[in-house]
């Protein structure tokens, strides 16, 4: 045992190999009414090399009546030791086991809570008003321990037979069909199910459901699909379902195997801290993420619900037939499920225009979050697992995405496709390191797939290419170097480079690739031919590489009639703006520059360009919402938006296409954040009208209505909003009324909010979302990050990983002065937050970099917002 000489701390270390697992015989008994459960597990073991412990997982079981059983089917009464810290079950043997066959027996019990995780508890309401229970599991990462004694590493693969003790009246799921059923002895309210053995796989993906459910099937691919929905909302399931059975058929043909299981159940849970869960056989969703009503449903969370069920069969072949070997290569997990999602995303609706929707969803942010000194690598060094829930973030899913999207176009659909049906096929129900992926992309393509692809998943950060060019009749030479692109623009210490695949188009062929080289070493020169004297040439055409562009001004210069008029790309028009945007926050640019560039988009239409500027000017809003600019900016935004919002409407038009159907709720959302009054009085009219049974709010504008509303009114319309969502069955609905109720401009009103997040009315995992709406009201700033602070323990204690990360994050990093600065380390110095340290770490650089973005750029920016007026 080591113990680490800084914190006093036990080491951690992974699990020994002397004793690994085959099979595993698990037998659950939930109680829904006592809110506990116990039961017993079999293992039976290989014995690697001769030993005298055991060493497995376990965390917050009482473990009890253990054996361990040799080949020779002698069996001794090991001394056990549980390690809190370690979460680990040690059983110290009399008599050393020899090599070969073993088994492991025990018994185990522990409370159901409402943590989320393992084995826990979700409360719901019967159709008849009663408060009831079901029971749920969730694994990943390290969280099988708290359900079972067990070997809760991916590598180490196992089968399983599940047992499952369920009341009579309750539908019991596993991973596998059922292969059957008996009574329960003395308890005739109660069934034994049994389900079929597993295949090979990783204690991550094993689940277990037992509760009240509707469901609707399907077969697809001789597959049974099912998707199990809350009493009464059946056929709130068939569009995932629909979904579901054309993508296992898609994914079969482009991934090069079939889906591996007999069935496919697909369940709304009704906690639930993740958005799904891809448990192999039983994927588990938040309610929000599956289920779909005709009316009240919205066009975005629609298309949402498709990307995620996308997402999650993707992980039935990349996950969960094919793992990692440990977390450090979670992307290979997560970053291909990411990209797949948009495949199959595009393949079922190709109108929703997805890939152009990618930048926008995925591939901004991960730039942004990448170009902090406290991003981390794609492949991650994880030692701890209590480090992994930090990186399921938008790294290993965004910026993974985006790294397999520019290799897919380095390498070309056919070549890229062939890689990965023969690294499936090659490691099928294994486990496999991220050079594994590279191996078998570089057999199939024939190119240095591993020298390129090292320097973005070893790497932390990306570069910024600078460009210039001269003219030689019509050869235009491109002179091009790269640098580390950091948020402060100040210097990379490391001198880190990439190996860059640049692209290039022109105003010959916007829309065309004209030219690829490897930037391979610090700067390069490009000739490009037959180039006009009146030509624009720019690089990364479609933002496909994972990198900046920073031009000098006369390049700038010569694509600004191109934006105007649209002849530029619309992706093009984007990357253009997101990039000029990085460059200001990094000072090698002003805000007055943006948002002199930024009026030239006044006649924009494409959503995707108004996503990321509307990104971009949201991004300001705290540097400003305690100054004086902060209302002459509101001004500035509304100018922005009213030829848009004009041409828009308020109602979707007959044979409009997807992404205006997009654009108008956000375009309308803003104007009610910029207090556009027009539009903050017809919002509420719309309200009334619907209210009054005059009118209908279609589900698309409801936030931004109930947020207007709200922002408008006082205890009145604080009270009515409360009543709505008691009243709303739909947690859709639920959800909208309750993040828009931090716009009340009532700073006691807000404290009721506040303590209303944390109140039994509001789901565990919807709380943190509501706290961070009253965060983002100027006046529920402050009272938020104090409520915060009253309150941690308690939500440290509630919520785990990701969840807590994602609120710190949220109520810190909008600050915007050294002293709060050290106010919050000081404060997670004297509280520490295990799990969210790195989010800490970002929040802190975020604010002081807000704070040199004011200091540098606040008198600049009030003359020019105030010459606006």
């Amino acid at each position: 045992m080591r113990i680490d000489v800084m914190t006093g701390s036990v080491e951690f270390q992974r699990l020994p190999k002397t004793v690994v697992p085959r099979h595993y015989a698990l037998y659950l008994h939930p109680d829904l009414v006592g809110l506990t459960f116990t039961g017993h597990v079999i293992c039976d073991l290989e014995v690697k090399s001769q030993c005298s412990t055991i060493v497995c997982n376990s965390a917050e079981l009482e473990v009890t009546d253990v054996t361990v059983t040799d080949a020779n089917g002698v069996t001794q009464r090991p001394t056990v030791e549980l390690s809190a810290e370690l979460e680990t079950l040690t059983c110290r043997l009399q008599q050393p086991l020899a090599p070969g066959a073993a088994q492991m027996r025990l018994k185990f019990a522990a409370p159901l809570t409402d943590k989320m995780r393992g084995l826990y508890r979700c409360k719901y309401t019967s159709p008849c008003g009663e408060e009831r229970f079901a029971a749920a599991t969730q694994f990943e990462a390290t969280d099988a321990r708290r359900c079972f004694p067990c070997w809760d590493e991916p590598a180490l693969k196992a089968t399983f037979d599940i047992t499952l003790v369920a009341p009579r009246d309750r539908v019991a799921l596993s991973n596998m069909p059922v292969s059957r059923e008996e009574e329960y002895p003395r308890r005739p309210e109660l069934r034994v199910v049994h389900f079929a053995t597993t295949p090979i796989m990783s204690t991550y993906i094993i689940a277990c459901v037992v509760g009240e459910f509707d469901h609707i099937e399907t077969t697809s691919d001789n597959v049974c699909i099912r998707v199990y929905t809350p009493l009464g909302k059946g056929e709130m399931g068939r569009f995932a379902l629909d979904c579901a059975a054309k993508i296992l058929p898609y994914y079969k043909g482009y991934f090069g195997s079939a889906y591996p299981l007999p069935k496919l159940d697909l369940i709304a849970i009704p906690d639930f801290a993740s958005g799904a869960m891809e448990n192999w056989g039983l994927v588990t969703f938040r309610e929000t993420c599956i289920l779909v009503d005709p009316v009240n449903t919205s066009t975005a969370r629609r298309q949402f619900c498709a990307q995620v069920v996308g997402h999650e069969l993707a992980h039935m072949w990349f996950g969960n037939l094919v793992t990692m070997e440990w977390w450090t290569h979670l992307w290979l997990n997560e970053g291909y499920a990411e990209f797949a999602m948009y495949l199959s995303t595009d393949y079922l609706f190709p109108h929703y225009k997805i890939w152009m929707q990618f930048v926008s969803e995925c591939y901004m942010g991960a730039l942004a979050t990448d170009s902090l000194r406290t991003s981390h690598p794609i492949e991650v060094p994880v030692s701890n697992p209590s480090e992994v829930d930090e990186i399921f973030d938008g790294i290993s899913y965004d910026k993974g995405a985006c790294v397999i999207r520019m290799l897919h176009e380095f390498l070309g659909h056919e070549a890229f496709k062939r890689g990965m049906n023969l690294y499936l096929k090659r490691h099928q129900f294994g486990n496999t390191f991220t050079e594994d992926l590279w191996a078998a992309l570089e057999e199939s393509s024939g190119r240095p797939v591993r020298d390129v692809m090292s320097t973005w998943t070893r790497q932390t950060g990306y570069p910024v290419v600078r460009v210039s060019e001269r003219r030689e009749g019509t050869t235009r030479i491109i002179t091009a170097s790269q640098r580390r692109c950091l948020a402060d623009g100040k210097p990379d210490a490391d001198d880190q480079m990439w190996m860059v695949p640049l692209s290039f188009s022109s105003s010959q062929s916007p829309s065309e690739t004209i030219h690829k080289v490897i930037l391979s070493e610090r700067t390069t020169e490009v000739r490009l031919e037959n180039i006009g004297p009146d030509d624009w040439v720019k690089l990364n055409p479609g933002a496909v590489g994972f990198y900046r562009v920073q031009y000098p001004p006369e390049m700038l210069e010569q694509f600004k009639s191109a934006i105007a008029t649209k002849v530029m790309p619309a992706l093009d028009r984007n990357s253009l703006v997101d990039d000029l945007f990085a460059l200001v926050q990094a000072g090698d640019s002003s805000t007055v520059d943006f948002l002199r560039l930024a009026r030239s988009f006044v006649d924009e239409d494409e959503f995707t360009v108004w996503s990321c500027l509307l990104s971009s000017l949201r991004r300001l809003w705290p540097l400003l919402q305690h100054t004086e600019m902060l209302e002459p900016f509101h001004a500035y935004c509304r100018q922005l938006l009213r030829t848009i919002h004009k041409r828009l409407g308020w109602q979707q038009r007959e044979g409009e296409g997807h992404m205006t159907t997009l654009l108008r709720p956000m375009v309308i959302a803003h104007l009610v954040s910029f207090n556009d009054q027009p539009t903050l009085a017809e919002a509420e009219r719309l309200f009334r009208a619907h209210q009054e049974g005059t009118g209908t709010l279609h589900a698309d504008l409801r936030s931004a209505a109930y947020r207007a509303v709200l922002k408008r009114g006082g205890k009145a319309e604080f009270d009515m909003m409360l009543k709505l969502y008691r009243e709303a069955e739909m947690l859709e609905e639920k959800n909208r009324i309750a993040h828009a109720l931090g716009s009340i401009p009532d700073p006691e009103l807000l404290t009721s909010v506040l303590e209303f997040a944390l109140s039994d009315e509001v789901r565990a995992q919807e709380s943190v979302f509501v706290m961070i709406s009253v965060s983002a009201n100027r006046l529920g700033h402050e009272l938020t990050w104090d409520f915060y602070k009253r309150n941690c323990q308690i939500l440290c204690d509630r919520y785990k990983g990701r969840l807590l990360a994602q609120l710190v994050k949220s109520l810190t990093e909008d600050f915007t002065t050294e002293e709060r600065a050290l106010e919050v380390e000081q404060f997670f110095v004297e509280h520490p937050h295990p799990g969210a340290e790195r989010s800490i770490l970002q929040s802190l650089e975020t604010i002081r970099l807000n704070a040199a973005w004011l200091q540098r750029d606040r008198q600049a920016l009030s003359e020019y917002l105030a010459q606006c007026q």
